[in-house]
């Protein structure tokens, strides 16, 4: 459908401009008469009248749709019980920044329901509110408490802005057509004009990114653009403030997006990119379907949604990559949009029910409709469980990626997950070769995330914490080892962007009970080259899947290696004497993230080292092989932390000095205890002992003992990846195996 133009962009700056220098406006008569809309049919940037209809005869029908339908009633009952408020901007996080984020939400529901239900307050209550802002915003300036963002003005951030407008223009689209001719004057000259300005002009760096706040900027000017029938704005949505594909949205599906669909901030950065992306997809789609924007790049957005989802833990939380959180999940409502526009507009995948399920929701167009009736037809709903996934990153997918090794079905699964890609722009970490271990439906060896409260108004505003930078980016706040006490890249981000992990290699095959993920870092420290290699178990000897971790170190001189493991738990019992200090703490270092943890204990040997801890209903034990003199540091964060921004979490810290090393560790997890029932299962490890037989630039190769006297070497290929027949020599004996990786029983 055609896309008609209003004014020249010169001109509607203009007559913005004119506009704010008048003073407030209230009413419909007193706004400036603009050109009208064109020929474009209202509501048709998300939702059709067509759909419309038959999502009003779908109610009552479909769960899904009745719980969705259900939920927006309910918050616009509130929000009918309540005066309307556009507050002046305030702190980010306070009151006003979330009366302002509601009432978008607010505004998006009340237009859909509108149209589902044909109720009139429906309508009266976007008008209302947006008749509210058009009597404040002329008058609005930078947004006063900014701090280094780009600005908005009900906002602290663009960002927010950038949100508020797509979310509202949905709402004023479904409502435009109940309303006079004088009241959409006064709306989009008063609010969407000179707010799509400001995107324009003064953020412009923003608009013109590559980056999540990019996509943000662009969908919500390319779908005001399609709405308000101006041709101009979405061409500038679509190919940047110039036009000349430098930046917008096309080059952002891209650059943004490794040809596997994983998204170079990580998951959690993922379910929130791709809100926007699917947003203005649809609107691209609806409008002009000959541009064909769901089939772009091998169909990047379908890919996107699943390398989304497939990063789920089993329980739907994202995995807490670079800035992300704890405790976000694949209900997100941008995963929500995602699966069911992927599900509608392409295969139409059975396993997407599965998520649909964890969702419990969808989507109010054409597409959650759909989903809402296969779901409510289907026989069996399948489990939201995935399979062992690598997904590569970097635009051309040559820039490392992540692995992830899955044992076992449901909740109950085992899962591994090794981070070898990009650094992640902004938001990225000094964690390259970083890993955590999921099972018991929990982080067993777990990853600090962002140290931010979201939207905590008392904490700093709710904006990442000064910590963030001095804790949690650092790489000892990462399972991946730390070299001469320093960070990878000497903490700095450019260098860090520059850079990349590589693959080596990876098998998630499992048929024979072994999986494995190999990766190399080099350049991280100088002269230091890295690799490790993760190997995902099943055997009949042990209880749950096991984790062997080989992390091979190699330097002309002598470094100090710090292997650490954040686990959560209570210690339970170690192979050392450990030096407890009881009396008085002092912080691990100075510098790097060592300066905000307190040293709790001490102990060195030349012997393995085996500590076990107990977590939930489980008990995990650690060994690793004393293949040289070991400092053994426990620690716990909150050191020089005067304002207590950290969580208290402990970590164990294995210290080794040499120049070429390999840490061999065996992480298995074993026994049942219930405190309910005061009974304790195999509390103690059945590894006794780990020995590395040798390892090169070629292999290496490790001996695993029991308690019972069985053993299993274990073969890594550290040449150049071939499944083929592999064999190495170290202390007299050769060893033959086949693949990159292999677990040999010697019973």
């Amino acid at each position: 459908m055609a896309v008609f133009r209003l004014l020249p962009l010169g001109a509607l700056f203009f007559s913005v401009a004119a506009c704010a220098q008048g003073g407030a406006v209230s009413g419909g008569a007193a706004a400036p008469q603009l050109p009208p809309a064109g020929a474009q049919e209202h509501p048709g940037v998300f939702v059709t009248a067509e759909e419309v209809r038959a999502l009003r005869d779908a109610r009552g029908l479909y769960a899904l749709l009745d719980a969705t339908l259900a939920a927006n009633v309910e918050m616009m009952e509130a929000a009918f019980a309540q005066p309307i408020e556009t507050p002046p901007p305030g702190e980010a996080g306070g009151y006003a920044h979330e009366r302002h984020k509601q009432n978008y939400r607010e505004m998006k529901a009340a237009g859909l329901l509108y149209q589902i239900t044909g109720e009139r307050r429906y309508a009266d209550f976007v008008r209302d509110m947006l008749m509210q802002y058009a009597a404040m915003y002329p008058d609005l300036g930078p947004h006063p408490r900014s701090e280094k963002q780009v600005p908005g003005k009900l906002f602290h951030q663009l960002l927010n802005e950038n949100v508020w407008l797509v979310h509202t223009i949905i709402g004023y689209d479904c409502v435009y057509d109940a309303l006079t001719p004088g009241e959409r004057a006064t709306i989009e000259a008063n609010v969407f004009r000179p707010m799509i300005s400001w995107f324009v002009n003064e953020g412009a760096y923003s608009f013109n990114r590559i980056h999540n706040h990019g996509t943000w900027t662009v969908a919500s000017v390319g779908m005001a653009g399609y709405v308000l029938g101006d041709d101009d704005l979405v061409e500038m949505a679509l190919h940047g403030t110039d036009k000349s594909g430098e930046g917008g949205f096309m080059r952002q599906l891209d650059e943004l997006f490794s040809p596997d669909g994983y998204y170079m901030e990580g998951p959690y950065y993922a379910r929130y990119a791709i809100w926007p992306f699917f947003y203005f997809a649809e609107a691209i789609e609806r409008n002009e379907p000959e541009r064909e924007i769901y089939a772009h790049r091998d169909g990047i957005l379908e890919k996107a949604l699943y390398a989304t989802v497939q990063t789920a833990w089993p329980d739907g939380t994202l995995p807490a990559l670079n800035d992300g959180s704890l405790y976000m999940d694949v209900a997100a409502p941008g995963v929500v949009l995602g699966t069911d526009l992927v599900y509608d507009r392409y295969a139409g995948d059975p396993a997407l029910l599965g998520v649909a399920r964890f969702q419990g929701s969808v989507i109010l167009n054409g597409s959650g409709l759909a989903v809402a009736r296969d779901y409510h037809a289907a026989d069996a709903v399948p489990e939201m469980t995935w399979s062992s996934v690598e997904f590569r990153d970097g635009a051309d997918g040559e820039r490392g990626g992540l692995g992830i090794l899955r044992a076992g079905t449901g909740e109950d699964q085992t899962v591994a997950l090794m981070k070898y890609g990009v650094h992640g722009l902004g938001h990225g970490h000094f964690d390259k070769l970083s890993l955590i271990l999921w099972d018991q439906g929990r982080d067993v060896l777990d990853d600090y995330g962002f140290a931010r409260f979201v939207n905590v108004e008392p904490k700093y505003g709710g904006r990442y914490l000064p910590e963030n930078d001095t804790w949690a980016k650092q790489t000892l706040a990462h399972n991946t080892v730390v070299v001469d006490g320093q960070s990878q890249n000497g903490g700095d981000r450019e260098v860090a962007d520059a850079m990349h992990g590589t693959r080596h290699f990876f098998d998630g095959d499992g048929s024979d009970g072994v999986q494995s993920a190999s990766a190399t870092a080099s350049g991280y420290y100088e002269g230091v080259d890295m690799q490790r290699t993760v190997l995902l178990v099943e055997d009949e000897a042990f209880e749950h899947p096991i984790l062997i971790d080989l992390f091979r170190l190699a330097a002309e001189s002598e470094h100090q290696y710090d292997y650490p493991l954040h686990y959560d738990g209570v210690p339970i019992a170690s192979s050392f004497e450990l030096a407890a200090h009881t009396d008085a703490l002092q912080p691990m270092g100075t510098s790097a993230g060592y300066q905000h943890v307190w040293e709790t204990g001490r102990a060195s040997t030349t012997a393995d080292v085996q500590f076990t801890w107990l977590d939930g209903h489980r008990y995990y034990s650690v060994t690793t092989a004393g293949n040289g003199p070991t400092e053994i540091l426990m620690g716990r964060t909150g050191a020089n932390d005067p304002h207590f921004n950290l969580t208290r979490e402990p970590l164990l810290v294995l210290r080794r000095r040499a120049a070429d090393h390999l840490f061999a560790s065996v992480i298995e997890p074993h026994g049942y205890f219930s405190g309910a029932t005061e009974s304790s299962v195999q509390a103690r490890s059945r590894i006794a002992s780990v020995h590395v037989l040798g390892s090169d630039e070629t292999a290496s190769v490790v001996e695993i003992e029991d308690v019972d006297g069985d053993r299993w070497h274990v073969y890594v290929n550290n040449g150049a990846p071939s499944g083929d027949t592999h064999s190495a020599t170290f202390g007299g004996q050769t060893y033959t195996w086949t693949g990159n990786a292999a677990v040999r029983p010697l019973r």
